[in-house]
């Protein structure tokens, strides 16, 4: 199967959800389910790399998966991306400076700086030199924008060149917006839509976050491609309460 960014740059819609109980059984049900990507968070979630490298492994090799980092600093940004991920979703990109930088430090020389070493990501040093040559074309950068700065700059941040894809969290951008969790609001609402014209323009594939399977059409029908449908500790959550509520009944 062709890798995720390649899938993305070829214009293909692609499904998941977001994995933060740092459980490999958990992340490998949801592969099994059909899922065709999982976005493995560190940054609001009590996993740390090693637990998330755990779930890379229960989900290779069908289903790939982006990790977001707790922060955009250069050893997060090694860390996740040795332990062997499709690519990263890096999160709080406001300005074109600091995607300037993300590209800086995840891309090897000479497109970047990104530190060489030997890990999972590497075959733990049996596919080192194929991974190097690859590496730059197909690990997925993806850049998050959730905060209203982002959206005041998202002209220039697109146009930094290497970018894979822009990732709209509208519950932070609501919150920076002094609206917390009014995703639908009108205000939000544009800015998300300026968000969605500039990345059309620039050409650059576009996701989003949906907390319910109703909202994600909508988003898909205007031209969205990587789409988060809930989070594995919630569905597992209301799963139990509906069977609950039956049982009851």
């Amino acid at each position: 199967m062709p890798m995720l960014n390649k899938r993305l740059k070829d214009g293909e819609v692609l499904v998941g959800t977001l994995v933060g109980m740092g459980s490999p059984e958990a992340a490998e049900a949801l592969c099994l389910s059909g899922m065709q990507w999982l976005f493995v968070d560190m940054e609001h979630s009590a996993m740390g790399i090693g637990a998330v490298q755990s779930i890379l492994q229960a989900a290779a090799p069908a289903t790939p998966c982006l990790v977001r980092p707790p922060a955009a600093d250069e050893g997060w940004l090694k860390k996740s991306l040795d332990i062997g991920p499709a690519g990263l979703i890096v999160p709080h990109v406001n300005t074109a400076d600091e995607a300037r930088r993300v590209i800086h430090l995840t891309r090897y020389p000479p497109l970047g700086g990104r530190s060489i070493g030997i890990a999972r990501a590497q075959g733990y040093g049996l596919h080192f030199e194929q991974y190097l040559q690859r590496a730059n074309d197909e690990v997925a950068i993806v850049l998050q924008i959730e905060h209203c700065d982002a959206v005041d700059n998202i002209e220039s941040i697109a146009a930094v060149e290497g970018i894979d894809g822009l990732y709209i969290g509208p519950y932070d951008l609501s919150a920076s917006m002094g609206k917390p969790g009014a995703v639908n609001d009108p205000d939000v609402q544009a800015a998300i839509g300026r968000v969605e014209t500039c990345a059309r323009e620039a050409g650059i594939p576009l996701g989003i976050f949906v907390a319910a399977p109703e909202a994600a059409g909508a988003y898909i029908r205007r031209g969205y491609q990587l789409i988060t449908v809930g989070v594995d500790a919630l569905m597992l959550a209301q799963a139990a309460k509906r069977i609950l509520s039956d049982v009851k009944r």
